[in-house]
């Protein structure tokens, strides 16, 4: 993936109708794949807003997932340094690169960009890290795609894990996972996700999109969804497998009392005793539920438990 740029857009490239895409695939003897999340954006007014809204640099790595025919990659490639696009679809993969041929700044992958729901595919990110280290300081790594909505979870959560993480992620998702992103203590989206990324990063909604504008329409509205790291949030947090494992538990049992999910998420960890004295702390009364604890709160929480398994290790 060389970070020199092409001089000028191939206007063809931006051609993503649904007539144009129906065509197209239908030349190729294709039609979109239901078990790849295939919906394709046919509004070229939402594309340029998604790339826009990511407000690319030269000095940016982008990663894209869903590659698709490579219309919003070469908006990407226009606008970054160097951009990485990893699409599961043979044919659309093989479609995209002949579009996007003569791009030095763009490296097209094959396959499925997570290995499992708990990882990323092992080369990814040693191709980001390459990518950067090439444009040397001052590089950004962004992510900037129109999501699958089946890997959007996974993916978002993994990369967040990474080093580097991104600086900034603007993609297409689901409203409904977008609503649970940006959710406050006490409502019925609040839960793990809410408190995981906003522990990491500011999370914006930058529009919600109907199914129209996708081809073939989705059952449900998207949103495209713009997440900036905070890497002093980031900082604070000492142990960030812990904290996130952590949280996802304390959100298993919803509506439950927290001192009753605490106990089941410390299992065999902590004794009930253990557990009182912390909560009682912190100031956590018997009502005290989880998802009406704000995040700075459940920090506090989460610290002060792996504070004590430390503790009990070390006695």
């Amino acid at each position: 993936m060389n970070s020199s740029r092409p001089n000028e857009s191939r206007p063809n490239q931006s051609r993503q109708t649904a007539s144009y895409l129906s065509k197209r695939l239908a030349a190729a003897g294709l039609r979109p794949v239901t078990r790849f999340g295939q919906n394709f954006l046919i509004d070229l007014n939402l594309v340029d807003l998604i790339a826009r809204s990511a407000e690319l640099q030269p000095t940016d790595v982008v990663l894209e997932v869903g590659t698709g025919v490579g219309s919003l990659t070469a908006k990407l490639a226009d606008a970054a340094g160097a951009v990485l696009s990893v699409e599961i679809d043979t044919n659309l993969h093989q479609m995209a690169s002949e579009e996007l041929a003569g791009r030095p700044n763009v490296l097209l992958l094959q396959g499925d960009a997570l290995r499992n729901k708990n990882s990323l595919r092992d080369d990814l990110m040693d191709h980001i890290r390459d990518a950067m280290g090439r444009i040397g300081e001052g590089s950004r790594f962004a992510v900037v795609a129109n999501l699958p909505y089946n890997i959007a979870t996974p993916l978002i959560s993994n990369l967040l894990h990474e080093t580097p993480s991104p600086d900034v992620i603007v993609v297409t998702i689901q409203k409904e996972l977008a609503d649970r992103m940006v959710a406050e203590p006490g409502t019925k989206d609040y839960g793990a996700l809410s408190v995981w990324i906003q522990s990491v990063c500011r999370a914006n909604i930058v529009r919600v999109l109907s199914p129209k504008v996708f081809w073939p329409r989705p059952k449900v509205d998207s949103a495209i969804i713009r997440l900036d790291a905070e890497p002093w949030k980031r900082a604070a947090i000492p142990d960030l497998k812990y904290f996130h494992e952590t949280v996802r538990a304390l959100f298993f049992h919803r509506r439950k009392f927290l001192r009753s999910v605490v106990i089941s998420a410390m299992k065999g960890r902590l004794e009930k005793t253990e557990v009182d004295e912390i909560l009682a702390s912190l100031g956590h009364g018997q009502t005290s539920r989880t998802e009406e604890l704000p995040v700075e709160e459940i920090h506090k929480l989460v610290e002060a438990l792996r504070q004590a398994e430390l503790k009990k290790q070390a006695s």
